[in-house]
This record gives C-alpha cells, structure tokens and sequence, in this order.
C-alpha cells in the first residue's frame, strides 16, 4: 500500500492524492515520515523553550534534556519494536539497526526519554517531575504532527469500514476503505495538548501534567489501537501490548493524581517554580516573623516577588497594596524595606511630640 492513491470520500468523490513516501536531494532519498517527526520534534523544542521559565527552568535546561532524552529514545522505541517483533529479526539481527526502515514504537520511546529525564534530573539537580510535565506537553505536540507521517506512508490505519470519514486506498487490485487511526490520534492528541496547556497554569503539584498526559493519550489509544491491524502482540496470546500499556497509563495517571491531590493537598508554594520565592518568604518570615507560610497562596505563573513581599510586608490586607511598586526592585529583593516593621509599630503621639519639637 505505500504507492497506493489516498482519498477521503466525505472531501468529495473527486478528491484523491498520491505521492511518493521519499524524495531525493543530491541523489539522497529522504523519507517523508523522517521530515514530519523532525518537524514535530522541532516545535516541542520550541514549545519547550518558550514555556521553560514558567516552570522554573531555563532554555540551557531544555537543550541539555534533548542531550540526555532523545538518544535513550530512539533506542527505546526501538528496542520495544524490535522485542515484540522478534520473529522478523532473529533470523537477520543486522536489521535491528536499520530503523530507517521503519520499526520505532511510541510506548518504547515515552519510556527511554523518562528514563533520560531522570538522568538529567540526577545530573543537573532537577526536580524530575517538572521535567517530566513540560517534556509531556511537548510530547503531545510531536506525537499529533508525527501521526501524519503514517499518513504519508499509508501506514497506522485501521479495519475496513464505511464511515462517512472513512480513508481510501487504491492500488492496483481496486480501492479500500479503512479507519485513519493516524488522524484520530493526532486530533486526540491535539485536543489533549489544549487542555493541558492552559490547565498547566492552574497545576497543583508538579508531575500532575505527566500524569495527566500518559493518562489522556492511554485512554485515546486503548481504543484506537482496538481498530488498527498492525497492533504489536504479546507472543503467545492474543493480548495487543499497547492496548495493555495503555490501560494500565490511565489506571497509574488517574490513580496517582487522585492519590496526590486527596493525600498530599498540595499547595502552589511548592511548585518548583515558586521555590526561591518560597524560601525567601520563609527566611523573611523567620526573621520578620510577620506572616505565616500557611497563609501564602502564589501564583504559579508569577514573575516577581511583588505578591510575596506584599504579603510579607502587610499580611492579606488588600488596601496596602499602595506600598509597593508594580515591579520589585532587586534591592527590594535582596534586602526589603527595614523600615516597614518599624513604620508599623510607630507611636503617633511621639511622632507629634518630635514634630512640635
């Protein structure tokens, strides 16, 4: 089917497409499918390195990931195809290097880059879990523009079926018509980015958005793997393994969450992003002893120390607002107002005396 012409009746009976899965360039074949997941890899970078600071890490923190991560994930999703497709390779173990013919699976690949995130982590002394949710995020996004690479190499589809979206396939022995699981993974993929991207800044605890992802993307492929007639088996049985992985995601993602949120209650304070506020409010606090921690709530996207000082300086009353500027100085920072204390505590009937004086 890799030549086959590609048609979608519902774009009208006219509408049909065929185009080779490789080019060249320079007398270089260069495979289609290659060119998407770069695409899609270059804009979860992107993403990433946008997004970084509010998660409290730094564009260096995301180009140094990518070094731990992507090498650990190309051997995992291939060593993941390679184990539950044995039978294509015992008989010619060469070939199980020969990944530009195809062969990487997705779960093997989520699994070698965590694997690698958890190295970085260790390394650069990072907290894994704010890792693993910006890197969750720009998974979705590679994985929803990755999906049309299948669709390049008309590969991925379903079962035969006469839905009104249903894709068709014609080569020389007629035209058939299948599911396009590729496109149902890339919009669920899509639609799962969305709501994590603008539910990311109302996180309670980091590793929530991880949780969240392998939990959405299982429950998607639970049931479009159910469709798909390339599925990987557990040998012996009739078993698909990504349909059990998948399970097993949602069950982990839902349940840990959960777990967290009701057990741990969680609180934006201790968000990797918030830590140097969090510790400069308690060694003011300590000193100061003006406002307890538990009465901070931070924002998780905030860019300064403003509310932190503010509620250091004059506790939860919104009218002292006035007192500080828009913007915290580095001064106010490194050494906040001594005299606010002392404003506080002073005895108005001395201050007459001092002025009549």
């Amino acid at each position: 089917m890799s030549n086959a012409a590609i048609s979608f009746p519902v774009l009208g009976e006219v509408f049909s497409i065929n185009f080779p899965a490789t080019f060249s360039v320079l007398g270089i074949t260069i495979h289609w499918y290659g060119v998407i997941i770069a695409v899609g890899f270059a804009l979860a970078v992107l993403y990433g390195m946008a997004r970084a600071k509010k998660f409290g890490l730094t564009q260096d923190n995301i180009i140094d990931l990518l070094i731990f991560a992507v090498p650990l994930a190309i051997i995992g999703a291939r060593t993941y195809y390679v184990i539950f497709s044995w039978d294509d390779y015992k008989d010619a173990p060469v070939n199980i290097f020969k990944i530009w013919n195809g062969g990487l699976a997705i779960y093997g690949g989520i699994i070698g880059a965590v694997l690698g995130a958890v190295v970085f982590s260790k390394v650069k002394k990072v907290r894994f879990s704010v890792v693993a949710d910006i890197g969750g995020l720009g998974l979705l996004i590679g994985q929803a523009i990755g999906r049309w690479g299948n669709f390049v190499n008309r590969e991925a589809y379903g079962v035969k079926t006469a839905v009104a979206w249903r894709m068709g396939l014609t080569n020389e022995y007629g035209t058939f018509y299948y599911h396009p699981c590729f496109l149902y993974e890339s919009m669920w993929n899509v639609i799962g980015f969305i709501i994590l991207h603008f539910y990311s800044k109302k996180r309670k605890f980091d590793g929530e958005l991880f949780l969240l992802y392998i939990a959405w993307y299982g429950l998607g492929r639970v049931f479009i793997e159910s469709l798909r007639t390339d599925s990987l088996y557990i040998p012996g049985t009739n078993l698909r393994v990504s349909q059990l992985v998948a399970l097993l995601s949602v069950i982990l993602g839902i349940g840990i969450a959960l777990y967290v949120r009701i057990a741990k209650n969680p609180e934006p304070e201790d968000l990797w992003v918030n830590r140097d506020i969090k510790n400069f409010v308690l060694e003011q606090s300590k000193a100061a002893e003006s406002v307890p921690l538990t009465e901070l709530r931070l924002n998780a996207e905030a860019e300064d120390f403003s509310d932190a000082l503010r509620l250091l300086r004059h506790g939860t009353d919104p009218d002292a607002d006035d007192a500080l500027s828009e913007k915290s100085s580095e001064t106010d920072i490194t050494a906040p107002d001594a005299g606010v204390a002392d404003d506080n505590n002073r005895d108005p009937e001395k201050d007459d005396q001092k002025e009549d004086i």
